[in-house]
């Protein structure tokens, strides 16, 4: 199995939003995705605590897959794809790994 880790850092600010603002609705689009994506085995969206270290990432997505293939599809699925061009502007940075479990 394959699990995906990736992690985002959210501007100050965008798309007239505050942080806050941006980061409830990304977690709510990236719940979404949930149930849209087949190959997807186990999905966790992960909020950073509020009382946890500022510079902490502010959000991250945990996926298993059976393998490469199913990220791959997981990676290429429209949704994912709309997710992706909401999270670009909105994101500071990203870390990510993918890690055979």
């Amino acid at each position: 199995m394959i699990r995906h880790i990736v992690m985002f850092e959210l501007l100050d600010e965008a798309n007239g939003k505050t942080k806050s603002e941006n980061l409830e609705l990304a977690a709510r689009k990236a719940e979404e995705l949930r149930t849209k994506i087949p190959s997807l085995l186990s999905y966790t969206v992960a909020v950073n605590s509020p009382d946890a270290d500022s510079t902490n990432y502010d959000i991250a997505l945990i996926c298993d897959f059976e393998n490469m293939k199913g990220l791959e599809e997981y990676q290429n699925h429209p949704d994912h794809k709309e997710f992706g061009k909401f999270i670009v502007s909105v994101r500071k940075s990203r870390a990510c790994i993918d890690i055979n479990i």
